[in-house]
């Protein structure tokens, strides 16, 4: 969260640590049965040191220490370790085999280490972890009143060891406020308490409150932990002064050329290694129902300015949107849904992205009958086409009542707390998540 409610994130760090390098000392002894020699480990320890780095690296980007795995449950965790431990072998390859500075080249050792070290560290996750005691939950005061406020505090009684129990909500609807406070930390002893200060009457009753910090009381804001707990922006916060605050070109100076500079050269690798896979998904799509292999569609793009795209066709048709605020009447075709789960039938958008007008990351494009509907009926929907829009996102990996192919405000709403919240925290880390996030889901076809 903001901060950690206990300090989970460093002890789990210092784990994954000790448990890399117990399992290449077992990967090394199962791989001959016999004990290593203190030379041979420190040869391997040494360059498999820098690998660990990059390993935890991995490990943040994957979700395994964020707040949102902590408190919704929705992959086991197995699934995230054995993917991001595939994914770190993978780069040990590639490292041993650009860079042939140590004079190892362990190949067997590899796949010994990735069994190992999925094992072990799954170990040390779901059983010696949880033994520690430090995610015993802790009381917390809430002090609010909001939609947000509600959606939290259900969340935090349904997790799965959630760092803290709500032992109390109270709504600031009495000039007594700190009063209430008061008597309830008496009460409760409370470690933490939730406030949300975009209330006015919360931030008034502040100045009466703050004594409890000396107490060793943490506050959190109840807004900013909404934020990081669900990876969204309640868009009641968003108003003028709101966007004035977060949304800006100019903090991302840097940002945006190195963004620009990543698209292009992946978009280049992936785009020609994905040709050799053009005929076969031709030949598929046309034995299935004979129609035409591409589609083009327009989209609406960075500056509310038109383009279009191309895409395999995965449905009985293209209507390009023409239907508008109804649903189209084309079906999605056999081979289509096998394409759409793969994400195949994305694949020539990636000559989108090297001419600039889609990005790897970023909103979902729409269709301008859509974007013209939602501007009508969402405030400050605009505001997603402030940057470019991507293959993948963050609305994309976490919201999955995306209405395909239909209008549907209520679920644009949704998806556009999701686009804000990538708008405001944009970076290149976050860039980095969301891309192995997606390859993730891809791989287990599973929510992200």
């Amino acid at each position: 969260m903001t901060t950690t409610f206990r300090p989970r994130t460093p002890v789990l760090f210092l784990g994954d640590i000790c448990f890399f390098v117990f399992s290449l000392w077992l990967s090394l002894f199962l791989r001959a049965f016999e004990v290593p020699a203190w030379s041979v480990f420190a040869a391997h320890l040494v360059p498999f040191s820098l690998l660990f780095v990059v390993w935890v690296g991995i490990f943040f980007i994957t979700g395994l220490y964020e707040s949102r795995s902590i408190l919704f449950a929705r992959r086991a965790l197995s699934s995230s370790l054995l993917i991001a431990q595939t994914i770190n072998v993978v780069i040990a390859a590639l490292f041993f085999f650009f860079v042939p500075l140590f004079g190892i080249a362990p190949k067997t050792l590899l796949f010994i280490y990735l069994a190992v070290s999925f094992l072990l560290v799954l170990f040390w996750r779901a059983v010696l972890f949880p033994w520690l005691g430090l995610q015993k939950t802790e009381r917390a005061l809430v002090v609010g009143s909001s939609p947000e406020i509600d959606e939290m505090v259900e969340a935090l009684a349904s997790a799965h060891r959630a760092p803290a129990h709500v032992a109390r909500v109270i709504a600031p609807v009495s000039t007594s406020l700190p009063t209430l406070v008061t008597q309830a930390v008496e009460d409760l002893s409370p470690r933490f308490i939730i406030a949300d200060f975009c209330d006015a009457r919360v931030s008034a009753a502040f100045p009466e409150l703050y004594n409890f910090l000396l107490q060793g009381i943490t506050f959190f804001d109840s807004s900013a932990l909404y934020e990081e707990v669900f990876g969204r922006v309640p868009l009641s916060l968003v108003s003028p002064t709101w966007l004035a605050r977060n949304v800006s070109r100019s903090a991302h100076l840097l940002y945006d050329p190195l963004k620009r500079a990543i698209d292009v050269v992946v978009a280049v690798v992936l785009g020609i290694i994905s040709l050799v896979l053009y005929p076969f998904i031709a030949l598929a799509i046309f034995i299935d129902d004979g129609g035409s292999i591409f589609i083009a569609q327009d989209r609406i793009g960075e500056g509310g300015k038109p383009f279009r795209i191309y895409k395999f066709r995965t449905m009985s048709g293209n209507d390009n949107g023409a239907y508008g605020a109804g649903g189209t009447k084309l079906v999605v075709t056999r081979v289509g849904r096998y394409l759409r789960v793969s994400r195949l039938d994305e694949l020539p958008q990636l000559w989108n992205v090297l001419l600039g007008k889609l990005s790897l990351i970023g909103p979902r494009p729409e269709l301008p009958a859509l974007v013209a509907t939602y501007e009508r009926e969402i405030p400050f929907y605009r505001v997603r086409h402030l940057i470019k829009p991507g293959l993948s996102g963050s609305a994309q990996l976490y919201y999955h009542g995306d209405p395909h192919h239909a209008a549907d405000v209520e679920s644009t709403k949704m998806k556009l707390s999701y686009d804000l919240f990538y708008v405001k925290h944009r970076s290149l880390s976050l860039d980095l998540a969301i891309g192995i996030k997606t390859i993730r889901r891809i791989l287990t076809r599973s929510n992200a």
